[in-house]
């Protein structure tokens, strides 16, 4: 909490001028955000969406694929955030094919040059995308880029944060430390051929294995702020993984 009072408040505040610059750049890139739901409480898709509808960057595009949810509030949900805002798109799959499957539907969604993973109960912070845009804008060859993350209660309470290294292919192969916020550019994704399935579970960390083998290390870009918020839940894997 201190931490978060001082020093995350200053970084704020030092680049409130940047973020705002960057969402009027002629050079400001579009990001699709790729968000695969499948029996979310209602409560927890309702702060995931409304964390994208708040980013203060409006150059983004949302690309939902719901794994043919029984429960019917999440169609209900997707439904009226699609009808509020033309940039979220939902594809409805007829049959449930798990995380790996509705993350390839959620992808062949999206049309912009990169892509940002979004799990369907987590959050962003207001100020994520513009630091992806901010990154990419200042390096444009870079093909994956990622930031460091902290977890979230179900009360909203923030713990536990991860202030990653730089490009470390080591510690990469024993963790999968890239996770969140992690970005891709779309058409290295198409090319290693998106989420495997058989890898459900460790369908991300599969992704990041093989998108970065095929990149010069220059291309992979660490934002050093926490610009994502993993929920933990109960039984939800950020918990195992504590």
């Amino acid at each position: 909490a201190t931490w978060r009072e001082t020093r995350e408040r200053a970084i704020h505040d030092e680049r409130a001028a940047a973020r705002a610059a960057i969402g009027t750049s002629a050079s400001a890139p579009r990001l699709s955000i790729v968000l695969p739901t499948h029996e979310t409480p209602a409560a927890l898709l309702r702060a995931c969406l409304d964390s994208v509808l708040d980013q203060t960057y409006p150059h983004w595009e949302l690309c939902v694929a719901d794994d043919a949810s029984v429960a019917p509030h999440v169609g209900a949900i997707l439904r009226e955030y699609a009808a509020r805002d033309s940039r979220i798109r939902v594809d409805f799959r007829a049959t449930n094919g798990h995380i790996s499957a509705a993350s390839n539907s959620a992808l062949a969604l999206a049309t912009a040059p990169f892509v940002a993973l979004l799990d369907h109960d987590d959050v962003l912070p207001p100020a994520a995308l513009a630091e992806v845009a901010i990154e990419i804008d200042a390096h444009p060859g870079a093909a994956v880029v990622y930031s460091d993350e902290d977890r979230i209660d179900e009360q909203g309470a923030r713990f536990d944060p991860y202030f990653k290294p730089e490009w470390n292919p080591g510690l990469l192969t024993s963790q999968n430390y890239i996770s969140h916020l992690g970005v891709y550019r779309t058409e290295l994704v198409r090319a290693v051929g998106g989420f495997r399935e058989g890898y459900e579970g460790a369908q991300d960390w599969d992704l990041v294995l093989r998108c970065t083998e095929r990149v010069d290390s220059r291309a992979i870009r660490h934002i050093p702020q926490v610009l994502y918020h993993w929920r933990a839940a109960a039984g939800s894997t950020s918990r195992s993984m504590a």
